[in-house]
């Protein structure tokens, strides 16, 4: 076989070339998410990377594979944030007023360090693993990393391998065992790919197992876990403003933009629920009761309105001020919901008594958020019980999964405009699809200059906006009755199960390496 030569070739080979192509399959693989969607790059992107990994192995003790695959990690890591979170760039530069110089560095040394974890996951997966397949323990412990990142340091979840599952053939095992699960599978076949072309697996075995993962998400696309209750259709509008975001915030735009959105609101008469973006009106909570009152008069009774709005307690107290990024409900419904998952600088400062002040990027306009209690009641507007999130918040699996347990609709509000005209949007867009398909709930999803989206229960787009113009997004949601497997059980069986795998093959491993060193 063709393939199996090039891969051996490469086995045989010692030097720079392991971490040319470790920095290659990292480059590779945000091509599997969107806007690319290349999903079938990323089992592609596993084999090249356990080929790095294999090459030259046998010649090194176990601490020197350790030192060795640590540092080809954190080449991989280089490759994959570099190419897929280097929309970081823009936020700190084009809004967050540093220089490009300062901004080359503060986005190199986000990226190194997010690196860092894949660096200590492929020293740990050469050190304990080396011994067995990597066709059980790879992906568990890529999954098991995944995790760690939804957590650590607040958890950056971005870029999980199973989020571009969403709108491939199967995308069934979404709704089974939620991303994690899809990077499982992904990361599987690279691995079985691997051992193929290693000529450590038979063809059959190989085409059996494929079968397996490809046959059954097809197949479980076919089933359907949520169905919509008899409340019936609702009618909603999104509305996307387009405000520039350097202006966002300067009090000489304010009447022009509050104006804005009371003219596109006019233009949606026949709508149950209408839906602004995060922070779309530019008062705080305690001010803005008159302009709402004079919204909601223009549009038919019995409309809901949803938007986002900044919050300030204690005012006047004699306590410090606390500001909340907030979501409520106005007219026929009710609610307010704060953030709990702020963004790292853009909403807080981490350590702001050191860092507030020391440059432009740590005094961005409203980045003194405090986080919302976890103890909050769903929205309900039109009947319907909403599970909220602004911006950030979609992108965590369990805390989405959490916050959605008793809710007929899901709805998240953002301002993209951070990410200017970059690929994060379109990852965002990609990561809201697939927290819809996990939960299988209709996910409305409205932003300030894109991309806005009305998102059903399968996590497919039903209709959306353009980016960076002013647009209205029209359509029916469905309350969903019913859970799917995930929405019921979470991430924590795979978890453990990843666990077990680890366990069993650290001991297989062990006793594999003894035999070796007996007969040596």
């Amino acid at each position: 076989m063709a393939l199996t030569g090039v891969f051996k070739n490469l086995s045989n080979r010692q030097g720079l070339h392991r971490y040319l192509l470790a920095t290659l399959a990292g480059w590779l693989l945000p091509l599997s998410f969107a806007p690319y969607n290349y999903w079938l790059v990323a089992p592609l992107a596993i084999t090249l990377l356990l080929t790095a990994m294999k090459a030259g192995q046998n010649a090194m003790e176990l601490s020197g594979k350790f030192k060795a695959n640590f540092t080809l990690g954190w080449f991989f890591g280089l490759g994959f944030f570099g190419n897929g979170v280097s929309w970081i760039y823009i936020s700190i530069h084009d809004y967050g007023y540093t220089g490009v110089p300062l901004a080359l560095v503060l986005t190199t040394v986000f990226v190194m360090a997010l690196s860092l974890l894949s660096a200590l996951q492929c020293g740990l997966y050469q050190r304990f693993f080396s011994y067995v397949s990597p066709v059980w323990s790879f992906p568990a412990l890529w999954v098991l990393f995944e995790w760690i990142r939804s957590w650590l340091l607040t958890g950056f979840p971005w870029l999980y391998l199973g989020t571009g599952l969403v709108d491939s053939s199967i995308s069934g095992w979404l709704p089974v065992g939620g991303v994690y699960l899809g990077s499982f599978l992904l990361v599987m076949t690279g691995s079985l790919l691997f051992q193929l072309s290693q000529q450590k697996l038979r063809l059959r075995t190989f085409t059996a197992w494929l079968t397996l993962i490809f046959a059954g998400g097809h197949l479980l696309n076919n089933i359907q876990w949520t169905l919509p209750s008899t409340k019936g259709a609702v009618e909603v509008a999104l509305v996307q403003g387009n405000i520039d975001q350097n202006e966002k915030w300067q009090r000489q735009y304010r009447q022009k933009f509050l104006q804005l959105y009371y003219d596109l609101t006019l233009d949606v008469q026949n709508s149950d629920l209408v839906i602004w973006p995060e922070t779309a009106v530019p008062l705080l909570h305690r001010n803005s009761g008159a302009y709402f009152d004079q919204v909601l008069a223009d549009l038919p009774s019995g409309t809901a309105l949803i938007s986002g709005i900044p919050q300030q307690t204690n005012p006047g107290s004699g306590q410090p001020p606390q500001f909340y990024n907030s979501i409520m409900v106005k007219g026929a419904g009710e609610g307010l919901y704060q953030k709990q998952k702020l963004v790292p600088f853009g909403e807080y400062v981490p350590l702001e008594h050191l860092l507030r002040g020391a440059i432009n990027f740590f005094n961005l306009p409203m980045s003194n958020f405090v986080a919302g209690s976890p103890d909050q009641s769903l929205l309900v507007a039109k009947d319907l019980k909403i599970a909220p999130f602004i911006c950030y918040e979609v992108v965590y699996p369990e805390f989405v999964r959490q916050q959605a347990q008793d809710s007929d609709v899901l709805v998240t509000i953002s301002n993209d405009s951070w990410f200017g005209h970059s690929v994060g949007p379109l990852q965002h867009l990609q990561m809201a699809q697939a927290r819809a398909a996990e939960n299988g709930r209709y996910m409305l999803r409205s932003t300030n200059n894109g991309v806005t989206a009305i998102i059903d229960s399968k996590g497919h787009i039903l209709a959306s906006a353009p980016q960076f113009e002013q647009a209205i997004v029209r359509g029916e949601v469905y309350s969903m009755t019913g859970q799917t497997p995930f929405a019921q059980t979470g991430s924590q069986p795979l978890l453990a199960l990843c666990g077990l795998i680890l366990l069993l093959q650290l001991l297989q491993s062990r006793k594999q390496e003894r035999t070796i060193q007996l007969f040596h």
